[in-house]
């Protein structure tokens, strides 16, 4: 019975069923109001104010909730109001559109709660357009769309006090989820059987960053708006541990301490790098569970086979350890210790003393960063930074409000019917790049013309009203359940609602159905056409800028390891910040390459060696890392770097060669170069020489990272 309730708890309680599970009430009770009162007229906006709603639905916490509902009806009610009254003045509409969607498109700026209002606010405008008619109140489809938005608030609400750590539960599952895909393919570099695939491996690797990258971005913004005056609640900073512990983890997970290649090659006959695979994946399984865990809000315990593969690993290193000094072994010990402390990480999860130390003397190192930002000054001037063509977010505001501008004209001029089907299906399938456009319009397109020949074929049954409004509620839920996985059947079932809403509201399904189809068709056109030649992004794509900004951003992460190694370990928020940072650039870097990619024509000479200049900045990161695995270690490190300031002068000479590489003034780069990487030639045989092996892990690491600059400085782009 527990199993059964926890298989419940994790396949229907997650926040992406529980937001179907409001939307499936919410129309559920305005079916019974418009069945019970006899006003089915006025069916279509009052369902269409559930939608609103619905998509906008965002918040982890009760304030953020209540804040959100207020800043929803005002919002919903000043943009409808002015939409229907404008409407019926003609062309005054046109221009008020355009400019409502700019500001929409720009508070994207701002955070993803606010934006997610914002553009379901243009929804708004639009649905209010749908449904107008001359004589209608003017008051009417706002007062509806109003009521449609109270009654799925509230619905969110009472499911939200029933539940209310889903969310973030279920964000940092995902985060964790990333990890364990992350940790299997880090494991297929130590596959003997396999070693001629070592680029592509990395470039899934990179790949594989990505999601954990945006896993993290989503689980810190919903632990983020669950901080705010809770840090002292259990379940928060319980939580927060397994953020911060993630953190830990993948940061030990993206260290590299030598070239694959060499290690296998050193290795192939032994059974060394199989249990270092072994115990790679065990660590993805791991990962995995803790995943599993949270989704059915039970308690992690940790797996304790993989305690039993580690001690193999142990074992086996102690029996293969070589009489004389091997690089490569002293390298595999290093990858040993490193994984020993993923180990270690998942075993803290479980520990509770370890939980009670971490509430009591870790809250000012617990300081998260929200991508919302707050004040209005401070709105004005960060919407204002990105006022130019070179910022993607302007382009595609631009660009949308020309699509908005140009579907309303059509609308008066040919006398469209059903006009705004154009304008709504522009907008939903306009997106900031091209091949993000080009898939979503290829399914809108397809689930609209099944949609409607599935509602043609509804009108031959004849169907009482009560029959109606169970398929505007039954297509209502699926739409949104569909939304996120496959957004062609979410088209489907939006067009039968929408069919069916005209029927219910007295106009016929047949009077939508052929518009319904002609206007996909014409919007899907327009959508196509502005995001092909309309400051097409891939224009705008700088495989330099963007490399420049990875490299800059991996100096200063570079320099808040050497920082901690030289005065003590601080897991203080600037490192995280500039962990992060480093990350973030190098994601961005390798989707530049992929959108290039795209586009192989126009970047044809580039893309010879975008890959390669991926793949290199990825190792660099990787190697700074592990550099960066040596910081809970400061203390006894120390005692061996005792009076060898050249050490940390030399991190220092990196990071600054890491800042100029690419800066076409810097005369001196090769010089310099050169002259580091003898240097620390010099200083590992002096280590080595007096035996100080752990200072000398240090100097190999930064070896391997001034290794990659010549190279990185070659392939000029």
């Amino acid at each position: 019975m527990k199993q059964l309730l926890q298989q419940f708890y994790s396949k229907w309680l997650n926040p992406y069923m529980l937001n179907v599970l409001g939307v499936f009430v919410a129309t559920n009770i305005a079916a019974i109001v418009i069945w019970q009162l006899e006003i089915s007229s006025l069916a279509m906006p009052l369902v269409l104010g559930i939608i609103s709603a619905a998509l906008s639905d965002h918040s982890n916490r009760l304030k953020g909730r209540l804040k959100d509902v207020i800043l929803m009806l005002v919002s919903f009610g000043i943009v409808s109001l002015t939409s229907q009254l404008s409407l019926s003045q003609g062309w005054i509409f046109v221009p008020l559109l355009t400019l409502i969607t700019f500001v929409v498109v720009m508070l994207g700026a701002v955070g993803g709660r606010y934006s997610k209002i914002a553009f379901c606010t243009l929804l708004v405008a639009v649905y209010t357009a749908l449904v107008y008619t001359p004589d209608t109140l003017w008051y009417t489809n706002t007062l509806l769309i109003l009521l449609g938005t109270l009654i799925y608030s509230f619905v969110a609400l009472v499911i939200f006090l029933c539940v209310p750590n889903t969310a973030t539960q279920e964000s940092l599952a995902v985060l964790f989820d990333a990890l364990g895909e992350y940790l299997q393919q880090k494991s297929t570099f130590f596959d003997i059987d396999d070693t001629n695939k070592l680029f592509a491996k990395k470039l899934a690797l990179a790949r594989a960053n990505i999601k954990v990258m945006q896993a993290f971005d989503d689980a810190r913004e919903a632990l983020f708006t669950r901080l705010d005056q809770q840090n002292q609640h259990f379940h928060t900073q319980k939580m927060l541990r397994y953020f911060l512990t993630a953190q830990e983890i993948w940061e030990r997970a993206n260290s590299s301490y030598s070239q694959y290649q060499d290690l296998l090659t050193t290795f192939e006959r032994t059974d060394l790098t199989f249990r270092v695979r072994r115990l790679l994946e065990l660590e993805a399984q791991e990962s995995r569970y803790i995943a599993t865990a949270l989704r059915q809000n039970i308690d992690y315990t940790s797996n304790f086979n993989i305690q039993n593969i580690l001690i193999g690993l142990q074992n086996s290193l102690e029996f293969h350890r070589p009489k004389k000094s091997n690089p490569q072994f002293e390298k595999l010990c290093t990858i040993s210790e490193n994984l020993k402390n993923i180990v270690h990480l998942f075993e803290q999860l479980y520990d509770e003393n370890i939980n009670i130390e971490f509430s009591k003397n870790n809250l000012k190192n617990t300081r998260l960063l929200s991508e919302n930002i707050s004040g209005f000054s401070n709105i004005f001037d960060t919407i204002k930074k990105q006022c130019h063509l070179d910022s993607p977010l302007f382009r595609h505001a631009v660009r949308l409000s020309i699509v908005v501008f140009v579907c309303c004209s059509l609308v008066p001029i040919f006398e469209i019917q059903q006009g705004y089907w154009v304008l709504l299906t522009a907008i939903l399938v306009c997106k900031p790049n091209y091949s993000a456009t080009k898939k979503r319009l290829i399914q809108r397109v397809l689930g609209t013309v099944l949609g409607v020949f599935v509602g043609l074929s509804l009108q031959y049954l004849s169907p009482t009203l009560e029959a109606q409004l169970g398929i505007i509620v039954a297509s209502s839920s699926l739409f949104f359940f569909f939304m996120e996985k496959k957004y062609s059947y979410s088209s489907f079932f939006i067009t039968i609602q929408v069919l069916v809403s005209f029927d219910v509201i007295g106009l016929g399904e047949e009077v939508a159905m052929l518009p319904r189809i002609v206007n996909t068709f014409i919007g899907a056109g327009i959508a196509w056409f502005a995001v092909s030649f309309m400051w097409a992004d891939w224009k705008y794509l700088n495989l330099r800028a963007n490399l420049v900004e990875s490299l800059q951003s991996s100096s200063l992460y570079l320099r808040h390891i050497m920082a901690q190694l030289q005065f003590g370990y601080r897991d203080h928020f600037s490192y995280r910040l500039a962990r992060r940072t480093a990350y973030h650039k190098i994601a961005k870097l390798s989707a530049t390459v992929t959108a290039m990619q795209e586009e192989p024509k126009k970047y044809q000479k580039i893309l010879a060696t975008a890959p390669q200049l991926l793949e290199l900045n990825y190792t660099l990161l990787s190697y700074i890392s592990a550099l960066a695995t040596y910081r809970h270690e400061s203390e006894h490190l120390n005692q061996q770097l005792d009076g060898s300031a050249y050490f940390f002068q030399q991190g220092k000479q990196i990071s600054q060669l890491l800042d100029k590489i690419y800066d076409e003034d810097c005369l001196e780069c090769s010089s310099d170069l050169a002259s580091t990487i003898t240097n620390l030639q010099n200083l590992e045989q002096a280590f080595l020489d007096n035996g100080k092996d752990n200072a000398r892990l240090l100097v190999q690491q930064l070896s391997l990272i001034v290794q990659l600059l010549p190279e990185l400085k070659s392939r000029v782009v």
